[in-house]
């Protein structure tokens, strides 16, 4: 089934690339706004042999990873605090329902107040629009811990930091995965968005250039380079969530009866 699956995307991605090389060049649309997928890989092909491509891809890369390492550990260290503290939680309840519907590029205009197009602001809105993913995650988690399991071990003498470790963190692990693999997606989204419009250094400041020098194919191959990247962060994820689950019968396929 899982040959099957691959024979069958593989397809429809070879029936896209056809699509893409065949509808241009009938003149369905126009060359200048949607070349032909092969002057798409020739431009690609120009642009991995540039030095100024990879250190663009670095900076994106480097946005990306200290944006979505600061929002996983701030989301996890936030929620656990929330949950083990219940006046905390109930304190904050509105807050974060004030917060947390804001889009993070609503803050462009504060990140270039206050970094202007440092990697600070890039880092601002990741970590903004990352966090959320976690942290809601991780009160779900929390909030499905089993009760006779809690109850138990607090019959047993667990203090609270025992009971985080032993009942309530493998209980959440599966929510906190699934909002890391959620916030790696939102937060390469938010550091293409932030070098797009703000100008910071990375890929998105350089497809803002080739769209405002009329070079298209150049522009398609780095938004098929953003799209690959996507992929691969989404396919990392997954194999992470897999490993650090590999306990939990979601993985497994286990049925419980």
């Amino acid at each position: 089934m899982r040959g099957e699956n691959v024979a069958l995307g593989a397809a429809g991605l070879a029936g896209f690339l056809v699509l893409g090389e065949v509808i241009p060049r009938l003149g369905l649309v126009k060359q200048e706004y949607f070349p032909p997928v092969s002057r798409i890989a020739e431009a690609l092909g120009v642009e991995v042999g540039d030095p100024a491509f990879w250190t663009a891809l670095g900076d994106t890369l480097t946005g990306w990873a200290l944006g979505l390492a600061i929002a996983v550990v701030a989301g996890i260290v936030v929620g656990v605090l929330l949950s083990v503290v219940p006046y905390l939680r109930e304190a904050t309840a509105s807050t974060i329902e004030f917060l947390r519907p804001i889009p993070s590029v609503a803050l462009i205009p504060l990140a270039v107040l206050l970094y202007g197009t440092e990697l600070r602001s890039v880092l601002l809105l990741v970590v903004y629009a990352a966090f959320w993913q976690v942290l809601l995650q991780v009160l779900y988690g929390v909030r499905d811990v089993d009760p006779v399991a809690e109850e138990t071990a607090r019959s047993y003498g667990l203090g609270t930091w025992a009971r985080v470790r032993h009942v309530m963190w493998p209980s959440a692990l599966p929510y906190v995965m699934t909002g890391v693999r959620l916030a790696a997606a939102v937060a390469l989204i938010l550091a293409i968005t932030a070098e797009l419009v703000i100008g910071a250094p990375g890929l998105g400041a350089r497809i803002a250039v080739a769209q405002t020098s009329q070079a298209v194919p150049e522009m398609y191959a780095l938004v098929v380079v953003t799209g690959l990247l996507g992929l691969l962060i989404n396919i990392g994820a997954r194999t992470v969530e897999r490993h650090a689950l590999a306990w939990h019968q979601s993985v497994r396929g286990e049925v419980t009866v």
